[in-house]
Parts: C-alpha cells; sequence; structure tokens
C-alpha cells in the first residue's frame, strides 16, 4: 500500500473513532494500523485497528471498518501450548455483519466481489448493532463487513497472534506493508 493511500486511510478510520465516542492516547494514535491484506483493495478488503493491550493472557482492540469494507474470512489456530484465540466482538457504531459456521443465510447483508467469492465459505449471519456483541471460540472460521455506514467494533479476546491468522484466501498477507 502506498503511504499517501495509508495515511488518507487512517485518518478516516480515526474518525470512526470520535463519531463512537472512543478517544486514543497519541502513542494509539501513532501505533493506529491500517491493514490492506496484501491485496491492494483496502476499500473492499481491509481493517483499521488499535491494540490497547495484548499480554499473554488478554487482549484489547477497537477494529475499524470503512463503509462495505470487509476483514475476509480467517481463523486464530492453535500454535503450540496454545489452544488459540478467543474473542469477543461488541459493536460500538454502525452495523457489522459477522458471519460464522451454520445455517446459511438467506439474504446476506455482505456482499463479495466474484473474484473472491470463493474464499467465503462460511454465510451463517450475526449481525451487530451497537451495544450488541457475540463471542467465538478459538479455531472459529469467520469473516466480517460493516454496513453501509461503516462500524467501530470493540474486540475483547485472548492472546491474540495476528501473525498466525490463517486466511482462506492465499493471496492475503496478514501484516501490512507501506511503501513511499
Amino acid at each position: 500500500m502506498k503511504k499517501a493511500e495509508y495515511d488518507l486511510i487512517r485518518s478516516e478510520s480515526l474518525k470512526y473513532l470520535e463519531k463512537a465516542g472512543i478517544l486514543l492516547t497519541d502513542d494509539e494514535v501513532e501505533n493506529f494500523e491500517v491493514a490492506d491484506f496484501g491485496l491492494g483493495r483496502i476499500r473492499e478488503f481491509g481493517l483499521q485497528l488499535v491494540v490497547y493491550v495484548n499480554t499473554d493472557r488478554c487482549c484489547a482492540k477497537d477494529l475499524v471498518l470503512l463503509p462495505k469494507q470487509t476483514c475476509p474470512e480467517h481463523i486464530h489456530p492453535p500454535v503450540g501450548e496454545y489452544i488459540g484465540k478467543e474473542e469477543t466482538f461488541r459493536c460500538r457504531y454502525g452495523t457489522v455483519y459477522l458471519y460464522v459456521p451454520g445455517v446459511k443465510a438467506d439474504n446476506p447483508q455482505a456482499t463479495i466481489p466474484e473474484d473472491k467469492e470463493e474464499y467465503f465459505t462460511v454465510w451463517n449471519e450475526i449481525e451487530l448493532k451497537p451495544g450488541q456483541q457475540y463471542t467465538l471460540l478459538p479455531n472459529t472460521p469467520h469473516w466480517f463487513q460493516a454496513g453501509p455506514e461503516g462500524a467501530v467494533v470493540s474486540e475483547f479476546s485472548t492472546k491474540s497472534l495476528d501473525e498466525y491468522d490463517i486466511f482462506i484466501d492465499p493471496e492475503i498477507k496478514r501484516i501490512p506493508v507501506v511503501e513511499n
């Protein structure tokens, strides 16, 4: 991702946190992450986030999704003795559509570009509005997409090892690369 695009997405995303009434310290703003998953389609596939704490026992983050932006399908697998991340998503602003294993939604709210449809395998839709939450157990396939107004989601979890996440789409690179 080019630095100019990174800066623009970062700036837009920080405004969503303001809309949600979430205040950040200067250090948190400095360490705010913009992930395009290496696809170069940040407005379609991406996730912006700030990590508040990530210890051996717990993790807390705020996630920002731009309108209709999707975090692609993935799992948090076991790593060594660690059974994988258990996480609770709590919507703070907008609407987020979370997809997990189960009965496929008759009319899912999310839309996926045709060239990526094969990489989205779970379609049981959980709609989260502000104040609503859902907990995922470790190693559960999931993905999520913001509604048309964008979304802010707080994530409370066990230890986060994002670098070990397994994405269904083999083109995805979880750790962002920013070029000048």
